[in-house]
């Protein structure tokens, strides 16, 4: 299967719209800038929306799930067989994600990648079944060319139909036991760092655990860092089916013009990788809070983003995103809804 389609352009931002939304910006009755951050967001969705007054009211969350061969190597305090159990409750609605999407009022779905158990159908479960998780990348790559290809389409075809519904904002949400392991392998081999600066407990491993996954992730990374030539074969040789299914969707997001809003630790590796194939691509995202993941820090950093929330958060799915989209609605109601300071007939500061 061909992926090609990757390094094809992004869609560009209106310039016309920032400059409309900076306008309006000033002539809201408020002092200049008093409302931070919400007035830079307003003015950069205004520019990725191409409108004077933008919208998130029809965001659009999808959660990817794949299993890991890396678990073998007893990198994670639950087993695999969580993944489908999980994939059943985002079904039922259960879930934390499923929760804040029926508060925001959200279309959620779940793509189902490659997991280990065999699931029925289900309701808001879109099977692209790649293969039954990953291989085991402390032993071989993750995945073949073939199999990295079906995971990004898997991605791709989640941002088309995101698209088609007329989505305004898109949100990546993950589900994998053994996903961080993915998630730190590929922010240490993009930073170029020891894997042990990045590793944390993810679902609960303790701190012999946390020392164990860094020996196994930074062992794998020696193992494979002569074929981990580009970021493709980074993410083939230790990403995660999940994983290469968000960078997909990322990439088709960006060249389709929908505005992204990335979650925590597992979908920021996702964007670090997009951004490596594709380094404009951070102008359609907005980062939505700070893991407590150790290396999400590193992550944001390189990317040179500015998490809207720190909450202490850590769960994946999209949780994180989930609360940050309410930050976004009140960026887009303040700047759409305000009074300018002639409709208000407030005077103006003083020249």
């Amino acid at each position: 299967m061909n992926m090609d389609w990757i390094n094809d352009a992004l869609a560009n931002l209106s310039e016309q719209s920032q400059i409309e939304g900076l306008e309006r910006q000033g002539q809201l009755t408020k002092p200049p800038g008093s409302l931070g951050e919400l007035e830079a967001m307003a003015v950069r969705l205004c520019a990725m929306q191409g409108v004077g007054k933008p919208s998130v009211d029809n965001a659009k969350i999808v959660v990817f799930a794949g299993d890991h061969g890396i678990t073998e190597e007893g990198v994670s305090a639950f087993p695999q067989v969580v993944t489908g159990e999980m994939i059943k409750n985002f079904s039922a609605g259960g879930a934390a994600i499923t929760a804040l999407a029926d508060q925001q009022g959200a279309d959620f779905e779940v793509v189902n990648v490659g997991i280990v158990v065999d699931l029925p159908a289900m309701e808001k479960v879109v099977d692209a079944t790649v293969m039954p998780g990953t291989s085991n990348f402390a032993k071989q790559a993750a995945m073949t060319a073939d199999q990295l290809a079906q995971a990004l389409q898997a991605g791709k075809v989640a941002a088309e139909r995101a698209h088609a519904q007329g989505a305004t904002l898109f949100i990546g949400g993950d589900m994998g036991i053994g996903n961080t392991s993915s998630a730190t392998a590929l922010s240490a081999w993009v930073l170029n760092d020891d894997a042990n600066n990045h590793v944390g407990p993810g679902t609960g491993l303790d701190a012999q655990g946390v020392d164990h996954k860094g020996k196994v992730i930074a062992a794998a990374l020696a193992k494979h860092a002569n074929a981990m030539s580009s970021p493709i074969e980074a993410l083939r040789h230790v990403g995660g089916l999940e994983v290469a299914a968000l960078v997909g969707a990322y990439i088709r997001c960006a060249q389709l013009g929908v505005t992204v809003l990335v979650d925590g630790f597992i979908t920021t590796s996702a964007a670090l990788i997009a951004a490596q194939i594709q380094p404009q691509i951070t102008d359609w995202m907005f980062f939505s809070h700070a893991s407590a993941e150790p290396g999400h820090q590193a992550m944001v950093k390189a990317l040179q983003a500015k998490p809207i929330l720190d909450l202490g958060m850590r769960l994946g799915e999209g949780s994180g995103a989930g609360v940050a989209l309410s930050i976004l609605k009140s960026a887009c109601a303040t700047h759409n809804n305000m009074a300018t300071f002639a409709e208000a007939a407030v005077s103006e500061k003083s020249a």
